[in-house]
């Protein structure tokens, strides 16, 4: 289920579009200012963030600022309570992804949300075929992925640092040939569930976190300072290879 942050300060509009959300199989979780709302993005992965510009404490235009600052990726919808296209415009060059004038229905902000997804996820898919192969040459050799200290062999089963063989659980295992053949590719924590976990009965939100964290301690030097699996604030993880 995908995850939603609505910010707004008027409680009626945000009980009518949680109330729309929730029925097109949103998780909903609600804001009333815009400090409110970026202590809940830097702190929460969410997978779209629906934001009012007139907020009390901290503008729209300011939280969109900020969590892009902060590399917060998270798709950002804005409402405007007038026709303003200077507004939009800001808005737009500050980092939203579209924006809705406030009256709208439900609908159309629903019919939004979807456009933007699928914008979203074919610009993932372009530049996922690029990372690939951008990184084939330089981490996969036949039938072996070696990144920094790390040699993977998937046909094998096995994985080795620094010549040690390491031990890994099959999800685990699985996790990490998934990152080494992403590397330098943000991936969402969705997309790892969908991945890893398909249809097996997985529904916890920390399934994912849990696993990595196991992840970070047999891989990294420094689990709580890690070198390979990053963390993206409001979006998910990273592998990447280690600074020499």
């Amino acid at each position: 289920m995908k995850r939603m942050l609505v910010v707004d300060d008027e409680p009626s509009i945000t009980t009518l579009l949680k109330y729309n959300l929730e029925k097109e199989n949103f998780e909903v979780e609600v804001a009333h200012d815009g400090q409110q709302a970026i202590d809940a993005a830097l702190s929460t992965s969410f997978d779209f963030i629906i934001l009012d510009l007139m907020l009390p404490k901290v503008n729209g235009f300011d939280v969109t600022k900020r969590l892009r600052k902060e590399h917060v990726q998270t798709p950002i919808i804005m409402l405007t309570a007038k026709d303003d296209t200077v507004d939009k415009i800001i808005g737009l060059e500050m980092g939203a992804d579209d924006y809705l004038t406030k009256p709208f229905s439900p609908r159309e902000l629903v019919a939004r949300i979807r456009a933007v997804e699928r914008r979203y996820e074919s610009q993932q898919i372009v530049t996922e075929k690029k990372s690939m192969q951008d990184n084939k040459g330089k981490a996969e050799t036949q039938d072996s992925l070696k990144i920094g200290e790390l040699v993977a062999y998937p046909k094998d089963y096995r994985v080795l640092k620094n010549d040690v063989e390491l031990s890994f659980t099959k999800k685990e295992f699985e996790l990490l040939i998934y990152f080494m053949r992403r590397l330098n590719r943000i991936i969402s924590r969705e997309e790892l569930m969908t991945s890893i976990w398909q249809d097996e009965m997985y529904h916890l939100s920390r399934t994912v976190d849990i696993h990595v964290s196991h992840l970070r301690e047999k891989i990294e030097d420094q689990p709580k300072k890690p070198k390979y699996i990053v963390t993206v604030r409001g979006f998910g993880y990273k592998f990447q290879e280690p600074e020499r």
